[in-house]
């Protein structure tokens, strides 16, 4: 099985979403991501509260980055997310993805969002399929 890691490390750099949104790639092992961003006021919706869609990307981040660290190109063909407690701007997010299988066609991956103190905001998992590349 092929190691990315490195390969995707070079990529964060210049990565246009990450630096949109000002995510970090923190770190990144076969199988494993952990992905940070501290919540700003243009995170907030017309609620003023944190909108999920943001919470969804950082979530998304550890999936691909995870799930690409073993076979590359994985491309999300599912994504199911639950909003369990609501985040505050200053609070530092963090994603981790984690594998849970990775195989020739098709990879399953877990993600939690926690934030600085711990606090579960979100749990997701994600079906990617395997590409031709």
């Amino acid at each position: 099985m092929p190691d990315n890691v490195e390969l995707l490390k070079a990529k964060e750099i210049d990565e246009p979403i990450a630096k949109s949104l000002k995510m970090k790639l923190v770190e990144l092992t076969p199988g494993y991501a952990k992905i940070k961003m501290t919540l700003a006021p243009e995170h907030l919706n017309f609620n003023g509260m944190v909108f999920g869609g943001v919470v969804m990307a950082i979530a998304d981040q550890a999936f691909a980055y995870a799930s690409n660290s073993l076979v590359m190109p994985s491309i999300a063909a599912q994504f199911s997310i639950n909003l369990i407690s609501g985040a505050s701007v200053g609070d530092e997010l963090t994603a981790e993805g984690r594998v849970l299988k990775s195989g020739r066609r098709i990879g399953v991956t877990e993600m939690t969002v926690t934030n600085q103190a711990g606090k579960l905001i979100a749990k997701a998992t994600g079906t990617t399929v395997v590409t031709g590349g």
